[in-house]
């Protein structure tokens, strides 16, 4: 996505233009390989809140730095994520893997003293 780019250095690379949401839902649509977003918390997140993602690829690293921007401030009700994969490297990173469910359950949770 982009409002300044006509074409991307790389490939394969589609610059899209306009509405995130809707460049994404007709991409879905047509026939082709899997989309996805590198780098784009911003986007990610836009396009989280607009209910068209449905995959999310994690990277956490063994690292705490108590300071810094939230990974998914969307606006629109607390999204559900299903553990569908996950592995750790031997340097310490773990790969999460996730599907989007929908709109989550919330609760208490009970099991924690």
């Amino acid at each position: 996505m982009s409002n300044t780019l006509e074409t991307g250095t790389w490939a394969p690379a589609t610059v899209l233009r306009g509405d995130p949401a809707t460049a994404v839902r007709e991409l879905k649509a047509a026939q082709g390989r899997e989309l996805q977003i590198h780098g784009s918390a911003r986007l990610g997140n836009t396009l989280l809140s607009a209910g068209v993602v449905d995959t999310v690829r994690l990277v956490v690293a063994p690292t705490v730095l108590g300071a810094g921007r939230l990974q998914f401030p969307h606006p629109a009700p607390a999204t559900g994520l299903r553990l569908v994969r996950h592995e750790a490297t031997p340097s310490g990173l773990v790969l999460l893997e996730y599907d989007v469910t929908g709109e989550a359950a919330l609760d208490d949770y009970a099991g924690a003293s």
